[in-house]
């Protein structure tokens, strides 16, 4: 039955009957946090569908100047359920809320919207919060699972940050998805007897994957090195940057993609920033406090694990508000804010000058605080190869991959430099 505004909420009775959908961004980490839902007794699927229908049916419902991802994911799941393989009076919907200035605020209202057009008005959507937004009796996040879920995301940092810098260079093709698949399985299995979420624990598991990846066999072949920032849905999802890893791994590039526990950790400190600016309530103030300390504690662990490795360590979320200070103001938080260019900072520090910032086109927050700030960037870096590309359901993947090529390309003239001048 829908509230006094129109909507269904997710109740505990639904808990017991309903499919749960949800859209895939991060397959590695997604893959994880599934299955930790599962266990709380939500039957929930990760959708993987990204045939054309996803986004004729996004096309349909979401006009093509709101945002690109909310095209995408609206799309996913209206495809899904029209797909006849769930029973549409017993399938929910859920989706991440931020409550910030960014239209992702308002996919919910989106989606909903879709579903009333789509004669699918009965179907819940499950706003995930931490804001208070939205409250839905039959879906709650507590302390042990957002425990769990920190730990998932510490996990698939580093998982993906093992995979991106061996995977291109390991001379038994196939090795690192199986280990990615490996480790996937085993910390499943983990969360679902209760274990793996002590500190000794993490830390110890984490050190064994770092050693599992320096086992791979390499081919010693210098690449260059690209970095990949953006609006954080395009930036991770394949469905929405027309595979963008998979081009580079196929045009022979090793690529770095900052990690999600920062950006978590921007979002907490965005609410304390505004207190701090504007004034607020002391006990939310120290609550975004508590919560900052305990997630960055977390951030620690993958910095102990790849101490003393030949891996290129991330950079810790105070290190890059440390290098944004200088160029853009804390206060610049729309969309990923100042995070972004300090990601492309950490990028050129890291060694991965050649940058990729993928964007959804009319993103007003990404074109500020990454193609407005290129300029600004290579005021300071001169050498850095910094490209912006635009992803829309009318822009073509051939000229968003020529303009890549031009990058690497430039990157490889670069490259060649460095080592004709080592070797003089």
């Amino acid at each position: 039955m829908a509230d006094d505004k129109g909507r269904i909420e997710f109740t505990k009775e639904m808990k017991k009957t309903y499919k749960i959908l949800f859209p895939n961004m991060l397959d590695i980490h997604f893959h994880m946090l599934q299955q930790m839902f599962r266990t709380y007794g939500f039957d929930i699927d990760l959708l993987t569908n990204t045939d054309q229908s996803v986004i004729d049916e996004g096309l349909k419902y979401i006009h093509n100047d709101t945002c690109y991802p909310a095209l995408l994911t609206t799309g996913q799941m209206i495809s899904a359920l029209k797909s006849g393989k769930y029973d549409v009076d017993h399938t929910a919907l859920i989706m991440t809320q931020t409550g910030g200035g960014c239209r992702a605020s308002n996919y919910i209202h989106l989606i909903r919207k879709a579903l009333k057009a789509a004669d699918m008005p009965q179907v819940p959507v499950i706003s995930v919060n931490i804001s208070g937004l939205e409250k839905n009796s039959g879906f709650k996040i507590t302390l042990p699972m957002l425990r769990k879920a920190v730990a998932i995301l510490v996990y698939g940092d580093l998982l993906t940050l093992l995979n991106n810098q061996v995977k291109p260079y390991e001379v038994n093709r196939g090795e690192c998805a199986k280990l990615v698949k490996k480790w996937q399985d085993f910390i499943c299995d983990k969360i679902d007897h209760k274990q793996g979420l002590k500190a000794s624990e993490m830390k110890a598991y984490l050190s064994q994957m770092v050693k599992d990846f320096e086992a791979v066999e390499q081919d010693g072949i210098k690449r260059v090195k690209c970095g990949i920032v953006g609006e954080i849905y395009v930036k991770y999802c394949p469905l929405a940057n027309n595979n963008l890893e998979q081009f580079l791994y196929e045009q022979g590039v090793e690529y770095m993609i900052p990690g999600i526990m920062a950006f978590f950790l921007f979002k907490i400190d965005n609410r304390i920033e505004d207190i701090k600016l504007y004034g607020g309530n002391p006990a939310k103030d120290k609550l975004c406090r508590a919560l900052y300390s305990f997630i960055e504690n977390y951030e620690t662990f993958i910095m102990q694990a790849l101490e003393g490795s030949k891996f290129t360590k991330p950079a810790t979320y105070r290190h890059l508000k440390e290098l944004a200070a200088p160029v853009i103001g804390s206060g610049c938080k729309m969309g990923e804010g100042w995070l972004l260019t300090a990601e492309m900072l950490e990028l050129i520090e890291s060694g991965y000058g050649n940058i990729v910032s993928a964007q959804p086109f009319g993103c007003l927050p990404n074109h500020i605080v990454a193609k407005g700030m290129i300029r600004r960037i290579r005021d300071d870096h001169p050498d850095a190869n910094i490209v912006a590309i635009d992803y829309d359901a009318s822009a073509t993947k051939v000229n968003q991959e020529n303009r890549i090529k031009l990058m690497i390309a430039v990157g490889k003239e670069n490259l060649e430099k460095e080592e004709a001048a080592k070797n003089a």
